[in-house]
């Protein structure tokens, strides 16, 4: 993870830096990715990663591909080091992920239990903001994220993919022409980067097929079903808040994404503390109205029915 320079101050600060006691590895590992911080702070948005496996609502296969991801990513110095696969070939030794879905189905929610469970540091990079019109400065951009992210072995979450990673452009000009090459490009780095980086679209009929082929692992976020919004709608509020005739069948009844959903339990959560009063239907009511029209969505009868 670290040069030799670095490994000094890392062992002093897991050593001696006041903190809860722990194993000594854990808190090498932890100061190690410490000490990998500082230049990818600049670049990227880090994510704390709170979120775990108990807190994911997908579908089993879904589930099945990010544990595999997990499982390459913990595995790849046996895999490629000591049984010899990176002797063999250096091309492809990287590990790419694309999420695809509709927003607030839960792509970075997945990141963050990859992150959490695998002990890395997650950044988010978003795309639209690296991808730039003057030519050459796009793969400057990626080349700088790309640089700063090996000493850590970050996650790297390269939000909004479709702004760089679409369907490759006829060329007609030269600015086709370097679009292509901006794309060719981050595959490269992605392909040879030591760590996991993930891509996210909502949109994955807009990107180029031949792309998907070079990406290692693709998992489609799929728009919860009632059963499932029942789920996150269980365990959307934390076990300290107050909530007193709540619902989760009923509550499943509002077709939204999970990302609406926290939105709503959060502003239903607020109009409670006002009230000094547990969360109830009657601010979930409330704060749906709310979300709806801040999504320009009409809130039906039927989402509603049987609630009061």
């Amino acid at each position: 993870m670290r040069s030799a320079p670095s490994v000094a101050p890392a062992a002093h600060d897991a050593l001696y830096a006041p903190q809860a006691v722990r194993p000594l590895g854990t808190a090498l590992w932890d100061a190690c990715r410490r000490q990998a911080r500082a230049r990818l702070d600049d670049l990227a948005q880090r994510i704390r990663p709170v979120a775990t496996w108990d807190d994911l609502v997908l579908p089993e296969a879904q589930r099945e591909t990010l544990r595999a991801i997990g499982l390459q990513v913990r595995q790849r110095a046996t895999v490629y080091g000591r049984w010899g696969f990176a002797e063999r070939s250096n091309r492809g030794l990287g590990i790419s992920a694309l999420f695809a879905g509709a927003s607030g189905t839960g792509k970075t929610m997945a990141a963050e239990v990859l992150a959490n469970e695998l002990a890395l540091d997650l950044y988010k990079i978003d795309l639209s903001q690296v991808v730039s019109k003057y030519i050459g400065e796009t793969e400057k951009n990626l080349r700088r994220v790309f640089d700063a992210a090996e000493e850590g072995g970050a996650i790297l979450l390269f939000d909004e993919a479709d702004a760089i990673f679409g369907k490759r452009s006829e060329v007609k000009d030269s600015h086709d022409r370097y679009a292509n090459i901006e794309v060719s490009y981050l595959l490269q780095r992605m392909e040879a980067y030591t760590g996991l980086a993930i891509l996210t679209t909502n949109m994955k009929s807009a990107l180029d097929t031949a792309f998907l082929r070079r990406i290692r692992f693709v998992v489609h976020f799929p728009f919860p079903d009632a059963a499932e919004r029942a789920a996150i709608w269980e365990r959307i509020f934390p076990p300290q808040t107050p909530a007193q005739g709540l619902q989760p069948a009923r509550l499943a009844q509002l077709n939204v994404a999970g990302g609406n959903i926290r939105n709503i339990a959060l502003a239903a959560a607020f109009l409670a503390a006002e009230e000094a009063a547990p969360v109830t239907m009657a601010h979930i009511l409330h704060a749906a109205r709310g979300e709806y029209t801040k999504i320009e969505k009409t809130l039906t009868n039927e989402e509603v029915r049987g609630w009061m």
